[in-house]
């Protein structure tokens, strides 16, 4: 029996993703990211056949409030890294959505403009498409697609948001806050959460401040991370001055990443992260492909007016009104 025309067209797509062709990697992470059904089972073909391709990465997550100079940062970082040439460099860049069109409005590519000339770069701007958490809906497969294509940094941008940031932690191995010179005393205002997640924080534009700010802003920063629980007991997070225009402490960044790395594998937690990340992806794809059947469901499409009307009529709450949608589709066993 012959295969269907889509996987074979799957695993064609796959097989160039693994082989480094960049059209390939970002026609499936384009196919990731639509909603529409037939687009979603040949991804899910793709990633299936690009799982097992074993490449060492490393996954790296730069968040900071807008205007703390992310796409500048990642572009300096990202030249530094390239001094070692057998690194190749794929950079996911999450932007604000058009609420128009839906697609990404800052364009963070064409900031770029040194790593995006680099063939060993790769830069795919995505929009978050309203989605909480900083990321794009998709981000943790077009990250998997990104690694089967032989890129071993992974560096993935988010908006810049706040709280809501921190569902970055799910998908990276280490995480940079950025910090403007000055916001030493706005820390109290910085929500608890993403200063938790954060492995390091880089404070940005020092060259554009007195000393006397950055140095302040390097030692509250230093402060606020001796008050918060440890994420890791191995790991002790620093405060470092950087400056993207003169290069100051970019490469003292790096080399911090790099050691954090090599002391979570040396103490077994790198490997376990990500093998909780990959469950709680597992989890998120079971409740997004639940809901989705739900509602794609004939018998919810046939009673859903119908109890939405009752609901609006006030004659059964909002609770039963739900419980009764739910058991008419999914029968509770008797």
């Amino acid at each position: 029996m012959s295969e269907p025309r889509s996987h074979i067209s799957a695993k064609k797509i796959a097989k160039q993703i693994r082989q480094g062709d960049r059209n390939a990697l970002s026609r499936a992470i384009t196919l990731v990211e639509s909603t529409k059904t037939d687009h979603q089972e040949l991804a899910y073909t793709i990633l299936d056949s690009c799982l097992q391709t074993g490449h060492q990465s490393l996954r790296i997550g730069i968040t900071g409030p807008p205007g703390s100079g992310k796409s500048t940062f990642i572009e300096a970082l990202g030249l530094e890294i390239l001094n070692n040439p057998d690194n190749k460099i794929a950079i996911l860049t999450i932007d604000p959505s058009s609420k128009s069109s839906g697609g990404s409005i800052l364009g963070d590519k064409a900031r770029m403009e040194k790593l995006s000339g680099r063939k060993e770069v790769f830069i795919r701007p995505s929009p978050s498409s309203g989605y909480l958490g900083g990321t794009s809906p998709k981000t943790h497969e077009a990250i998997l697609l990104c690694e089967a294509a032989g890129y071993n940094i992974i560096i993935v941008e988010t908006v810049g948001v706040g709280q809501s940031e921190i569902l970055v932690a799910s998908m990276v191995d280490y995480i940079l806050l950025l910090m403007l010179p000055g916001s030493g005393d706005e820390l109290q205002g910085i929500k608890r959460g993403i200063m938790e997640i954060a492995d390091d924080i880089a404070i940005t534009k020092s060259d554009e401040a007195s000393q006397k700010s950055v140095l302040h802003s390097q030692a509250a920063c230093e402060s606020a991370l001796k008050l918060l629980p440890k994420k890791y007991t191995v790991w002790k997070p620093h405060a470092t001055l950087t400056s993207a225009v003169t290069g100051e402490g970019i490469d003292k960044i790096w080399n911090n990443i790099l050691k954090f790395s090599q002391i979570l594998r040396e103490n077994g937690i790198f490997e376990e992260t990500r093998k909780k990340q990959l469950h709680q992806l597992f989890r998120e794809q079971v409740d997004l492909q639940l809901k989705q059947m739900f509602h794609n469901h004939p018998q919810t499409k046939s009673f859903l007016a119908k109890v939405t009307a009752a609901v609006e009529e006030k004659s059964i709450s909002p609770f039963t009104g739900a419980k009764k949608l739910v058991e008419k589709v999914i029968r509770p066993p008797r």
